[in-house]
């Protein structure tokens, strides 16, 4: 599962200024079994490079589902607190 965050949902809306979070719940094999990966990054405008810039990365690993899952509400739990309320997963 993977959904970006952002604080508009306008389309024209200017991309100056806009800051966007990913937010990823993968799974990963390996040797040992399965681990899954609960990812968050952060994305803005940069004017020097004239894109999105991504940026502030950070995951958590763990072998069951479920923690994986509760760790990924709540950082969506915490971003949508933050204004972050408008994901592309809605737009589906």
């Amino acid at each position: 599962m993977q959904e970006v965050l952002s604080k508009t949902d306008d389309p024209k809306a200017p991309l100056n200024g806009q800051e966007y979070y990913e937010l990823s719940l993968l799974d990963e094999e390996n040797d040992l079994g399965t681990r899954y990966c609960d990812r968050q990054a952060h994305a803005e405008w940069s004017d020097i490079d004239g894109q999105i810039m991504w940026d502030q990365e950070e995951t958590d690993h763990f072998r069951i589902l479920n923690a994986a899952k509760h760790r990924y509400a709540e950082r969506r739990l915490a971003l949508t607190e933050k204004g972050f309320v408008y994901s592309d997963i809605d737009l589906l």
